[in-house]
């Protein structure tokens, strides 16, 4: 048996606690014996004050959303593959841009080029030959993010401020019609189980997420907390009224394209390029229909309780130099380094949360427990120490085809991908390919969860 300890940072105290506490805490505070642990585990909070056990030690959760795993970072779901094992085979290269990813019943990919002209194509991608096909269109200017299907089979695809939905058909590609506007920075898109769809804005980074309901009515329903805010903003003169220079807080910046200048004694930022604001990117939802969204700038992991109406219940407001419907730092699930960089998530039927963070050329796991591990990491080049080279470039979306994983690659020139020159697909491909798609040649433990989740 594994044990996974779960304690606030906040609490300096010793802990000294037998087998028989744990277990008393666990039936009293959260049923350790619940399907919420994955094999082999116990998902515990570990005090030697029953009294101390709150509404922070929920899956992990605490009041700075950090957590701590006793059992160190490592692997912590049985029946993984090594690092060392694991493979990749290229199904398709593509001469668009491609960054969202879902696939079909039937063990179909889809996925939309970007920037094409007239339109942006969307494909069908088969398996395991990796023949793509043309089953639709958007109209141009186009630059297509998520995609995911409803119930019906009707594909909607995230695109700027625009959500547009089509059927695919091969024989005669429709071309995609708008089915709600007004959602600027449109981005990870999830069905919830009343058919509404939520959308994050993974562009202005703002934090945004927007619930659209059947009839494409579109209700800003709460913010991810920014990493800074604008409570001391100079206007910038000739930029508009809600721009301005200011704001307190952190600005995490990627290297490169950010640099350092670096002494014996010193490391200071050389320019300001690479910063990376964005905290709401994937989205997704469990089956007890609670949301989750992928925070690329810290790391993280938010949980947003909804009631069945899709009004969110988690706490908001706490922090009053944001707006009022900003998400408190309570709701965030798991923070952690592995996730820096995490873009889309998908889930298993074991409730783990597999996840890709992009500008660490990394696939990534945290379990319903809270431990995180890194799956599989771009070794560095011997002779470069780069980790371009592949076989990760800048991955983005994931989706399970049953126990396989699937991922598109962005070959965005960022952190471990920068530059963009090695790999498959990039400036050196001669432009025949500047995205792929791939899959794991691995089984992973358990399949993915079916979309939309029911």
């Amino acid at each position: 048996m594994r044990l996974t300890l779960f304690i606030s940072r906040h609490s300096p105290r010793t802990w000294s606690i037998t087998f028989g506490t744990i277990a008393s805490l666990c039936a009293a505070a959260i049923g350790c014996s619940s399907a919420s642990s994955s094999p082999g585990e116990t998902a515990c909070v570990s005090t030697s004050d029953a009294a101390a056990v709150d509404a922070t030690v929920a899956l992990s959760t605490m009041s700075d959303g950090a957590s701590v795993d006793a059992a160190s970072d490592g692997n912590t779901l049985s029946g993984i593959p090594s690092a060392q094992q694991i493979t990749f085979t290229t199904l398709y290269k593509s001469p668009l841009a491609l960054e969202g990813l879902t696939g079909d019943s039937a063990g179909n990919l889809y996925v939309a080029g970007r920037g094409g002209t007239p339109t942006c194509p969307v494909w069908r991608i088969a398996t395991p030959s990796g023949m793509a096909t043309l089953v639709g269109n958007i109209p141009s200017p186009c630059t297509p993010f998520g995609l995911t299907f409803n119930s019906a089979g009707a594909l909607f695809i995230a695109d700027t401020d625009t959500i547009w939905t089509l059927t695919p058909n091969a024989q005669t590609p429709p071309t995609a019609t708008a089915f709600a506007t007004g959602v600027p920075g449109a981005n990870g898109i999830a069905f919830d189980k009343a058919g509404n769809l939520w959308v994050s804005d993974g562009v202005t980074d703002q934090g945004r997420v927007w619930k659209v309901t059947s009839d494409g009515t579109v209700t800003e329903a709460f913010r991810i907390q920014t990493l800074a805010n604008e409570v001391n903003l100079v206007a910038l003169e000739d930029a508009g009224p809600e721009a301005g220079v200011g704001g307190v807080g952190r600005d995490p910046r990627a290297l490169p394209p950010g640099s350092l200048t670096i002494t014996p004694s010193t490391r200071t930022a050389a320019d300001t390029n690479g910063s990376v604001a964005l905290v709401a990117n994937g989205i997704l939802f469990r089956p007890d229909g609670t949301m989750l969204v992928a925070d690329t700038g810290r790391g993280a992991i938010w949980r947003v309780t909804l009631d069945s109406q899709g009004n969110v219940q988690s706490p908001m407001g706490c922090d009053t130099t944001f707006l009022p419907d900003t998400l408190c730092l309570q709701d965030i699930l798991v923070e952690h380094p592995i996730l820096e960089g995490l873009d889309g998530f998908v889930l298993d039927t074991a409730g783990n949360i597999w996840g890709l963070a992009n500008e660490r050329n990394a696939i990534v796991v945290v379990t319903p427990s809270g431990g995180v591990q890194e799956v599989f990491r771009n070794a560095p080049d011997p002779t470069t120490m780069l980790r371009n080279g592949g076989p990760l470039e800048f991955p983005t979306s994931p989706i399970f085809l049953g126990q396989q994983l699937c991922i598109t690659h962005f070959d965005v020139s960022r952190r471990d991908n920068f530059p963009n020159t090695g790999g498959e697909v990039g400036p050196e491909d001669g432009g025949a390919g500047v995205a792929k798609v791939s899959c794991l040649d691995q089984a992973l433990p358990y399949p993915g969860l079916p979309l939309p989740v029911q």
